[in-house]
């Protein structure tokens, strides 16, 4: 790791022509002393790398300084491939190493295109923290061992030892076979087998795992995507309630965030999206489509209507009069619901 650690320095300096010790530590995720003994061991080692002192100083490497250092290593190529296909490296673990390859991509460039693919890059901006309304990412984090570990299982074809949180269940350890590593909408997931039978484990709730020295009973071929379809399908096939909805489009993102699965039906004559959605349950339909007040509207089914009726109608009822006038209305049960999560295992 420290090799390429050097080979990352040695391309920010080249990128940036000059950064302080401070700097290169937030790029490479390292202290600052770490950075002063990476510059001596490149100095050691013949790279021309000086330091500049005053208020604009920090390190550089003599003008003209090239050499062939732009070699990708295996974890690298895994990001860019990832990468390339989604935003997996969050979700992977693989953030560090897409950073770093970056940096290698870059310097292999032609110098007359370096200064404009990166001018370009700044123009560009994926995914933000953000949106619009300052609603923040919900991003699930592993820790860099824990991921290391399950990403090494799944590519050696090991069986893999994990430690596992269920919903509503205490941890337990499982020896599960890797099939392969899915993300969906910023949530991470292992597909394996156990004793044979089909499992998806959420990578959020993995405490600990260990790469086995045993080979995995999978497949020499996988066709994920397909796994992916076939999974999903069977977990919609359980206890679920199919919800059509109309919906304001400046909404939907909203809506998609609550349900288990969605799917577009058509859009009406006013402009609205009529969908037709998964939820859990009924109660979890109620809740959903409530969070979205007049920006949405459920056709079917009846008892999802009746449901909706009985609740808007207790609030107008409770905000008729002012404070003072108006007699306390008790909550009918089940009025004050929460967003149940669904869960593969």
């Amino acid at each position: 790791m420290r090799a390429d650690r050097l080979v990352s320095l040695v391309l920010l300096l080249r990128q940036h022509s000059r950064l302080t010790a401070g700097a290169l530590a937030r790029e490479l995720e390292v202290s600052t002393r770490t950075v002063l003994r990476d510059i001596e061991a490149l100095s050691a080692a013949g790279v021309p790398v000086y330091a500049e002192r005053g208020r604009h100083g920090g390190f550089a490497l003599l003008p003209g300084f090239r050499t062939e250092l732009t070699g990708l290593n295996h974890e690298e190529t895994l990001a860019l491939l990832t990468a390339g296909s989604a935003r997996g490296e969050r979700v992977f673990g693989l953030g560090p190493a897409l950073a770093s390859a970056l940096r290698k991509v870059v310097d292999a460039l032609p110098e007359s295109h370096r200064a404009t693919a990166s001018d370009a890059a700044r123009r560009f901006l994926v995914e933000p923290e953000t949106d619009l309304l300052s609603r923040g990412r919900v991003t699930e984090e592993l820790t860099g061992a824990t991921m290391t570990e399950i990403r090494r299982a799944v590519l050696a074809g090991h069986r893999l030892r994990l430690h596992y949180a269920a919903a509503d269940q205490a941890p337990q350890w499982r020896t599960v076979d890797p099939i392969g590593l899915v993300t969906v909408r910023e949530r991470g997931y292992l597909l394996a087998t156990r004793s044979g039978a089909d499992r998806t484990y959420r990578l959020s709730r993995i405490l600990a795992a260990e790469a086995l020295a045993e080979a995995a009973q999978r497949p020499d071929r996988v066709d994920l995507d397909r796994a992916w379809r076939e999974r999903c399908a069977r977990f919609l096939s359980g206890d679920h309630i199919a919800v059509l909805v109309r919906v304001n489009p400046e909404r939907r993102e909203d809506l998609l965030s609550s349900t288990v699965a969605v799917r577009t039906a058509g859009t009406d004559t006013d402009g609205w999206l009529r969908l037709e959605a998964t939820f859990q349950d009924l109660r979890h339909a109620e809740w959903a489509l409530w969070q979205l007040g007049p920006d949405a509207e459920a056709l079917t089914p009846a008892s999802l209507r009746t449901a909706l009726h009985h609740r808007a109608t207790a609030l107008a009822t409770r905000y008729r009069n002012s404070p003072e006038e108006a007699p306390p209305t008790p909550e009918r049960p089940g009025q004050s619901l929460g967003s149940r999560h669904a869960s593969h295992e």
